[in-house]
């Protein structure tokens, strides 16, 4: 499958990584069978009223999930929702996700946090990979009978963690994302 972003040159430019865009997930005949929508909003810990989010689309035009930022001061969290808003799973990730040397690990786990189900980890690809490119490998580890539209969220999660955590600042160049399952 291919992802292509929609997004004009000025919000990429003055938003960064925290812009707004639509993301189109297309299968390698060109049709599309996701839509990856993100609204711009500000990032700060200390602000709770202003957590990021993604809408899941699939087929293009009907919801069929979301993601949303939990808060919390020190750690990355995020609630994977069914279409009606209610929390299916949750995402955790480490306190810190800058990792030199290693992968980095959010933990999928049941909606109430009792037990872990799956992982997203951003993959380390080598020193001259990750300071010289803006390009990252992911792959997302999930239960084989979770529901599809679940596991197309948890795609929607990893492009989402992607974006927040892992874009460089200020690149305005074709980025490339790997998935790998």
């Amino acid at each position: 499958m291919t992802a292509e972003e929609q997004s004009d040159c000025c919000t990429r430019n003055c938003c960064g990584s925290l812009r707004r865009l639509r993301l189109s997930v297309a299968e390698p005949g060109g049709r599309p069978v996701l839509r990856l929508l993100r609204p711009l909003k500000c990032a700060t810990c200390w602000c709770p009223c202003c957590l990021q989010e993604l809408e899941v689309q699939c087929p293009p035009g009907t919801t069929i999930g979301h993601v949303v930022q939990t808060w919390h001061p020190f750690t990355p969290k995020f609630s994977v929702q069914n279409a009606e808003k209610q929390t299916v799973l949750r995402v955790l990730g480490p306190c810190c996700v800058f990792r030199c040397g290693g992968d980095v690990n959010f933990e999928v786990k049941t909606s109430d946090e009792s037990r872990g189900v799956g992982q997203i980890s951003k993959q380390w690809g080598g020193l001259l990979k990750e300071v010289f490119t803006d390009t990252d490998v992911f792959g997302i580890q999930f239960p084989v009978d979770l529901d599809v539209k679940m596991k197309a969220v948890l795609l929607g999660a990893c492009f989402l963690i992607d974006y927040m955590f892992f874009e460089k600042s200020g690149t305005t160049s074709q980025r490339s994302t790997v998935l790998s399952s």
